[in-house]
């Protein structure tokens, strides 16, 4: 399994930062390797927001894609996401945000396995470059947009 955390400071409003994190049809425009992004299903109360949505990540001809579901703890400010099918075996990962002087600080941690064992170990060697280029491509987002 392969387990990574991020903090870091972005300079955008929590509102803002959050609408743009759920706003997975857009991820093809700007996030390492995501090729598509479609939302099937999403539903808003008083406390959440739950989404069921498929990313289709990878290169050219080698892609696969996965189906989620992304929840949002209004009160909690945490957007926590889960595999519901495709070729990952486990995920959990957690998106924390709190707000510090018109700025965002945001806690991000990611917890996976993929079923195919070759593809794991590869992914394994490679995680934290793609994480790190994953996580940028958002704050660079976010500063194109907010700023």
């Amino acid at each position: 399994m392969s387990s990574a955390s991020i903090k870091k400071i972005i300079s955008c409003n929590k509102k803002n930062l959050i609408d743009m994190i759920l706003d997975i049809e857009q991820y093809p425009q700007f996030v390492p390797w995501c090729l598509e992004g479609n939302i099937h299903e999403k539903n808003e109360s008083n406390d959440f927001i739950e989404i069921k949505a498929d990313l289709k990540v990878g290169k050219k001809f080698i892609n696969e894609t996965y189906s989620s579901l992304v929840l949002y703890s209004k009160k909690k400010d945490l957007i926590t996401v889960t595999n519901i099918d495709g070729p990952i075996k486990y995920l959990k990962n957690e998106w924390k945000f709190k707000e510090i002087n018109k700025k965002t600080q945001l806690d991000f941690s990611i917890d996976f396995e993929l079923k195919n064992r070759f593809l794991n170990m590869i992914m394994k060697n490679y995680f934290n470059f793609g994480l790190k280029k994953i996580t940028d491509a958002f704050e660079l987002r976010a500063l194109r947009l907010f700023k």
